[in-house]
């Protein structure tokens, strides 16, 4: 899989998607082009002083796909293999993402070229304030609001509201969402993106006649949002939860486990790996598992042409970004299989991250009751709106999504007009 994943490009795979989508709606040459191109991207190289006193150079990207809809939104990466390409890619997905759940917003997404992992706090806190002060001319609550990402949390995002406030002359909470709650954060954001992909999850199994009640369940990447998922699933929804991993590999138990035992021995051990009770499994074996519900939630490139045929789950929701290819998406589909694509499963995250940003906007916050009541309340009609476009399309639910965001993108750009 790691050769398929290196071949690549994620801004051709998001370029072909549109493609696919542009073909179906029988759009002109114009608007596939607007739609394959960036409104503006940023590219920033700034000095950060290291703990020893010497200084380095970063590379860091700012990239606002479409601004039809609303301000761009979008989280900020930092990662070594951070790639221009990459961030434009994700930025396309979110400008997708945000119109399939139908928020009032266009794509954006950050990164920087750097190791966190090799990093002090001192060290991280300099090269967030320097990169926000690097591209704060473009950010700000009516034009773009970054957000958490990999390797990026609350904390960087306390930093960075700092750093533009203190340009600002006074708070601005909503330039960015994923903060604090005692900033201006919101109820329930931590857990939103997994919540949200287990509201989809109930929605989609009453189609595909699979029971989510004792239902089997495996989830390719126990972090926030996979861990989330499983304790909803398991909880609320009483699922079986029968194979986790991490980084550092996976384990089993077809009687299932429960997922909070497991959290708390990944707390105290740093991974999953070695829990009482269960048989250890490679990342690639956990996609291959016999179950209802299969959740991957790490990396991209996961399910390919070469493993797509292997996969054995009734139901594939996607936490993660990217995970399948579009090469196996077709496989998928001829198997019987339901794919709950990413910009629908794990819209969760950007939907609260709205919340968060209307609440600052306001001076108004929500209790944790009535940020999960609207949280379901999108979730749930955004996934019955996929279901009737692949069904009226007669096509599968990752190409219904983008349809369905792609049309709402070409609308708002038709109404608006080209200016000048």
């Amino acid at each position: 899989m790691a050769d398929d994943a290196q071949a690549i490009n994620p801004f051709e795979t998001a370029k072909r998607q549109v493609d696919i989508v542009a073909d179906l709606l029988k759009l002109d040459n114009g608007n596939r082009e607007i739609l394959k191109h960036p409104k503006r991207e940023l590219t920033v190289n700034f000095p950060v002083r290291m703990d020893d006193g010497q200084y380095r150079v970063y590379t860091g990207y700012r990239v606002q796909y479409n601004m039809a809809r609303g301000p761009t939104k979008g989280g900020i990466r930092y990662h070594p293999g951070v790639t221009l390409d990459e961030v434009r890619a994700l930025s396309a997905w979110m400008t997708w993402k945000c119109a399939v759940v139908n928020l009032p917003y266009g794509g954006a997404k950050g990164g920087i070229i750097c190791d966190p992992k090799h990093m002090s706090k001192g060290e991280l806190e300099r090269l967030t304030r320097r990169y926000a002060s690097e591209i704060a001319p473009i950010i700000g609550p009516e034009m773009d609001i970054p957000a958490p990402d990999v390797y990026t949390d609350s904390q960087t995002m306390a930093w960075i509201m700092d750093t533009y406030s203190m340009q600002r002359g006074y708070s601005v909470p909503g330039v960015v969402t994923g903060k604090p709650i005692s900033l201006g954060g919101s109820e329930g954001r931590g857990e939103a993106t997994g919540r949200g992909c287990a509201y989809v999850i109930r929605e989609a199994a009453a189609h595909a006649g699979v029971k989510v009640h004792g239902g089997s369940v495996a989830v390719q990447g126990f972090g926030n949002a996979g861990s989330v998922a499983a304790n909803i699933l398991h909880d609320e929804q009483h699922a079986k939860i029968i194979a986790v991993s991490d980084s550092k590999g996976g384990i089993l138990n077809p009687e299932g486990f429960n997922p909070h035992a497991v959290e708390e021995h990944k707390k105290k051990t740093g991974s999953v790996v070695g829990f009482p009770g269960s048989k250890p499994v490679t990342n690639e074996e956990i996609l291959e598992t016999k179950c209802d519900i299969l959740v991957p939630a790490a990396l991209e490139n996961q399910i390919t042409k070469r493993n797509a045929d292997n996969i054995q789950a009734r139901i594939v929701a996607e936490a993660a970004n990217g995970p399948t290819l579009p090469d196996a998406d077709k496989t998928l589909y001829e198997k019987g299989i339901t794919v709950l694509p990413d910009i629908l499963a794990n819209a969760g995250g950007v939907t609260v991250s709205y919340f968060e940003w209307a609440q600052d906007i306001q001076g108004y916050f929500w209790d944790l009751e009535d940020v999960n009541r609207r949280l379901e309340k999108v979730m749930t009609q955004s996934y019955a709106q996929v279901h009737k476009t692949a069904l009226e399309y007669k096509v599968h639910n990752r190409t219904a999504a983008y349809v369905l965001a792609i049309q709402r993108v070409v609308d708002a750009i038709k109404i608006r007009g080209i200016y000048p």
